[in-house]
């Protein structure tokens, strides 16, 4: 049962490059004809795959329906809140997970730092977008003309003097978020505050969300924040796997 199923789903990824024959399917799979015919009669049955006038087969609709219905019903705060959590409870500062919504960044996960010195965020409420380590990762994956169309719409408040003053400012910090694929609030927002962030990545690539870790320079100097960024990263990609569906590469054993 399970060689039949594996058999079945090879199918798949097969003709997600373009439609196959019978002949082309079976020789693919290494079996007879009539065991392939078998398998694409089964997938057909269920809307997986569709048999052309031509006799080639393709992906079915009913699959890009399952596709679609998943992606709308997956929850990136229910994904990476236990990831969220145990970065928290590692390294102790407070974690943030944002997305972007309808021109706004906005929290909506929060895991606090188990020092007294607390942070004033709140889940759902939207960030300095100028200056947040987030609002870069999440803006910086905008094509160009929505990110330059945007930065032209945005107000830049000197919240402080490492506030971003400008648009062009604005534009070339998140072209460098963009190829770096990282981000960091550096006393942008608030002076005594520092963040340091990573994105998280869907199926396709694009950025889905993205996630923070956040300290007041009483507690630990830009330095040893910026030095938990490989943490961070690891975080995130931990978060876009689970998100996406994907398995990360197996290790090398020696």
């Amino acid at each position: 049962m399970s060689q039949t199923v594996d058999r079945a789903l090879s199918i798949l990824p097969l003709l997600a490059q373009g439609p196959a024959d019978l002949g082309q399917v079976a020789e693919r799979l290494g079996v007879h004809k009539s065991t392939a015919l078998r398998l694409l009669r089964t997938l057909h049955e269920h809307g997986l795959v569709y048999r052309q006038e031509d006799q080639r087969y393709r992906l079915g609709a009913r699959l890009f329906a399952l596709a679609q219905e998943a992606v709308e019903n997956l929850d990136v705060r229910e994904i990476a809140h236990p990831h969220l959590a145990a970065l928290n409870e590692q390294i102790g500062h407070t974690v943030h997970l944002a997305v972007y919504e309808e021109g706004e960044v906005l929290y909506i996960d929060k895991v606090e730092s188990r020092y007294p010195v607390r942070m004033y965020s709140r889940i759902g409420k939207p960030v300095a977008i100028t200056v947040a380590a987030v609002a870069k990762l999440l803006l910086a994956d905008l094509p160009e003309p929505e990110r330059r169309t945007l930065a032209a719409k945005l107000d830049y408040p000197p919240y402080t003097p490492r506030s971003t003053p400008n648009a062009a400012a604005f534009l070339a910090e998140l072209a460098t978020v963009r190829e770096q694929g990282w981000a960091t609030d550096l006393g942008g927002h608030e002076e005594s505050i520092n963040c340091v962030g990573a994105p998280i990545r869907g199926a396709d690539g694009r950025v889905v969300a993205a996630m923070s870790v956040s300290a007041p320079n009483v507690v630990v100097t830009a330095e040893e924040l910026l030095a938990l960024l490989p943490l961070v990263r690891r975080t995130a990609d931990a978060i876009s796997r689970d998100y996406s569906g994907t398995t990360p590469p197996k290790e090398a054993t020696a």
